[in-house]
């Protein structure tokens, strides 16, 4: 089984941009949430289910970006999110964004989360989001 990749497409805002006109590198990690939150949902839950419902929050423990080619302010970008893994207390996901017009690739990346209750103490997954995980990361 393969893994199953979210999708969503943002537009570099002027504010994004630096002095240089590329988008500032910090930038890359704000759309990397924005693909994880997607991915989430299109898995058929969202973050707030799992704060609200759950008392189940994912707090990002690592994050890294290899920057490939710049990212200008109007590109469209296609951020490409997928479950690399995920076990007891752990979620780990990958990241590809990749430039529309061309299909250039500007970064690619990963955020390593354990996931905790509301009082920061490190808890296991819920089950019901554990299965989810499992087929989304392929692991089946």
């Amino acid at each position: 089984m393969n893994a199953r990749v979210g999708e969503v497409r943002v537009r570099v805002r002027y504010a994004e941009t630096d002095q240089m006109g590329v988008v500032y590198h910090a930038n890359y990690f704000v759309w990397f949430e924005v693909g994880r939150v997607e991915l989430l949902r299109q898995l058929g839950f969202s973050y707030r289910d799992m704060e609200q419902n759950d008392g189940c929050f994912i707090a990002v423990v690592d994050a890294r970006c290899r920057y490939k080619a710049p990212a200008r302010y109007d590109d469209e970008i296609l951020v490409r999110t997928h479950l690399k893994n995920a076990r007891e207390s752990l979620v780990h996901f990958g990241y590809e964004l990749v430039r529309a017009s061309d299909g250039v690739l500007l970064a690619e990346g990963e955020t390593t989360h354990i996931v905790t209750d509301a009082e920061m103490k490190v808890r296991a997954i819920p089950e019901k989001f554990m299965k989810v995980f499992r087929e989304a990361a392929g692991k089946v």
